[in-house]
């Protein structure tokens, strides 16, 4: 995931170092991320296809710092996160309608995905190490910060369920950077399927660090 090269044009390596991936690379990375974030995945056993990114019957205990949810599509929140949704009702959802979700990447946040995800990548872990490297210090997992797009899609009206995802990493996020992951409708595909833009940028700057387009199915909270 790191380059220690040292380029004769650091744009054009910045470019190489972010590659786009598609569904088939992400799909377990986007699980521990869920994991490492506090997306709850469906306990229950039930063979379901692809991937649950909410819950509408939270069983999990809450993480220390956190508080119940007004949504019922999820387990619980932080006070440090915030979002904001233009719509409210699921049968309702029209191209135009977005999620926007926002969170700071802390340190805690890297290490404790490094233990879930087994990627203890030195880039993202060790100060001197990343100081050396193109980036001039410590960034976060680029599967980490793309996880936030799963907690925008989660905060969509209903049960959303992810279909599928393409990811192009653009730029690095930094530790204590704060982020928002920008999710919205772009074609409404029928039976409840929608295909959405999916961004995420550097909430001081505005500068995108990944860009991706999505496919969900949205389903009726279990009751």
């Amino acid at each position: 995931m790191s380059d220690n090269t040292t380029p004769a044009n650091p744009l054009s390596a910045m470019t190489d170092a972010w590659v786009q991936m598609t569904q088939t690379a992400i799909e377990s990375a986007t699980a521990v991320n869920r994991a490492a974030l506090g997306t709850y995945q469906d306990s229950n056993g039930d063979d379901r296809p692809n991937d649950a990114v909410s819950d509408g019957g939270a069983k999990a205990e809450s993480a220390p710092g956190t508080e119940p949810s007004e949504l019922p599509s999820l387990a619980f929140e932080d006070a440090e996160w915030s979002f904001d949704r233009s719509a409210e009702d699921a049968t309702a959802l029209a191209v135009g309608d977005s999620v926007t979700f926002t969170k700071r990447i802390t340190a805690e946040d890297v290490e404790r995905f490094a233990a879930v995800s087994g990627d203890t990548n030195r880039l993202h872990l060790d100060d001197e190490f990343a100081e050396d490297s193109r980036f001039g210090g410590r960034i976060a997992h680029g599967t980490l910060v793309s996880g936030l797009i799963s907690a925008a899609l989660a905060r969509l009206p209903g049960l959303t369920i992810y279909l599928s995802q393409d990811l192009e990493f653009r730029g690095p996020v930094e530790l204590d950077d704060r982020v928002s992951a920008v999710v919205e409708i772009v074609e409404d595909l029928g039976d409840g399927q929608f295909r959405l833009a999916t961004t995420i940028e550097n909430a001081e700057s505005g500068t995108t660090v990944i860009d991706g387009e999505a496919v969900v199915l949205i389903d009726e909270l279990p009751v």
